[in-house]
């Protein structure tokens, strides 16, 4: 599958409750919620906490009811506001999900997903793929689900290479500070 829209040139493979997005730096890979973005030209990886909201909008969900996972991948992302009431209500698909792309059009149904403080979004979730193929946010932004193929998926693809290692981003900050480009901020009273 390839995202369309805001995030042109990302491609997404999804194996049960594994997905990978694929992007021009690197690559995503998400499972259970817990997502790291993992760059094979460093051979190294890290969490991947507030990259990119792809990592929070396509994920695995249940189609009757998409805000647990939406909520839990948005909560594992660090967004602010996760962790309260999320509303979910089922709109009408209309017209437009013939257009989706979808496995099977028919089984596409449209949500109106609402998280705590923000604008709501619609999403259409596949009910066969159990997977969004289509979101679109208030602000305009509209993310969708292009060449959908259905198919086995490589286990390896959904797994960190051997030999790559985790960057600490403490560890770095540390290192920072030991070099000569480290500037102390001034002491407050």
């Amino acid at each position: 599958m390839s995202v369309a829209g805001d995030a042109v040139g990302a491609k997404i493979y999804a194996s049960g409750s594994k997905v990978r997005i694929e992007t021009a730096a690197g690559y995503f890979l998400i499972e259970d919620g817990a997502a790291v973005f993992v760059r094979p030209s460093r051979r190294m990886f890290t969490d991947a906490r507030q990259s990119t909201v792809l990592t929070q909008w396509f994920v695995p969900v249940d189609p009757e009811r998409p805000c647990v996972q939406l909520q839990a991948a948005a909560r594992d992302a660090g967004v602010a506001g996760a962790e309260g009431e999320w509303r979910c209500e089922r709109l009408e698909a209309g017209p437009g999900a013939a257009d989706l792309g979808a496995a099977d059009r028919g089984s596409t149904a449209l949500w109106r997903v609402t998280p705590p403080g923000l604008m709501p979004r619609e999403c259409w979730i596949d009910s066969s793929l159990r997977f969004p193929v289509r979101v679109e946010a208030s602000d305009g932004t509209r993310l969708r689900l292009d060449n959908i193929r259905l198919g086995a998926q490589a286990p390896e693809s959904f797994v960190v290479p051997s030999g790559f290692h985790k960057l600490d981003p403490h560890a770095l900050i540390e290192h920072i500070k030991r070099s000569d480009v480290w500037v102390e901020p001034p002491a407050s009273n």
